[in-house]
């Protein structure tokens, strides 16, 4: 075992047979740190729209919809289009610099779909809102925008770091949980409502009782 920047550790594996499998039955789902016991039924901690393998943690946004709501606000006319973003580090490291330009965030994997990508464009040409469900789709979509502001399809890895005076080239609006402080999540929103209103709505969800944090509440932010 090696240890490499920023205190990560750098691990050989020896095995027999197929990797990701082996990793299903002797591994555990990692969880938060606040989420002290573990969860019988592991599906909890998923969304119902979940495709691919390989994120450290759930986009938990995603965690407020059920099929039947998706549903629902399909028959409302809201078109619903998937990304990917496989959560690594960089989501839950807390900055703990002084000058925020001088936090590192870790390179995370993302994935766009052409026709997904064709259909949150043609959303935009038509004059709709792109509606991010979590701070991990958000961050995939603001990454693969280029300057023109359309979204192109393809992968790759982005460190994009979203702070107050950050100019948002594709979503409109975001569906998000209650953060922790000192969070690069924090600073997301903050940049998208304005460090003051954020402020005075995590000050109401303290005063209210909201519940934070991955089973907690949400809050839109339009």
């Amino acid at each position: 075992m090696d240890v490499v920047a920023d205190g990560n550790r750098l691990i050989h594996f020896t095995y027999e047979g197929i990797f990701e499998e082996i990793l299903d039955q002797l591994g555990e789902m990692p969880l938060p740190a606040y989420i002290t016991h573990k969860l019988q039924d592991r599906n909890r901690y998923q969304t119902v729209y979940a495709k691919n393998d390989g994120s450290a943690a759930a986009p938990t946004a995603g965690l407020h919809f059920t099929r039947e709501l998706m549903a629902e606000v399909e028959a409302m006319g809201v078109k619903i289009a998937h990304v990917t973003l496989h959560v690594g580090l960089g989501t839950f490291r807390p900055v703990k610099v002084d000058d925020v330009e001088s936090h590192h965030m870790h390179s995370e994997f993302y994935m766009v779909e052409e026709d997904q990508a064709a259909l949150i464009n043609e959303t935009k040409r038509q004059g709709g809102r792109v509606i991010s469900v979590g701070t991990t789709s958000c961050r995939t979509l603001e990454s693969a925008t280029g300057d023109d502001g359309i979204l192109k399809a393809g992968s790759g890895w982005t460190e994009i770091f979203i702070y107050p005076g950050y100019k948002f080239k594709m979503i409109d609006g975001l569906i998000t949980n209650f953060h922790l402080p000192e969070s690069t999540l924090m600073m997301l929103v903050s940049a998208l409502a304005g460090k003051e209103k954020i402020m005075k709505a995590y000050e109401e969800a303290v005063r209210e009782r909201y519940r934070f944090f991955s089973f907690g509440d949400a809050m839109l932010i339009l």
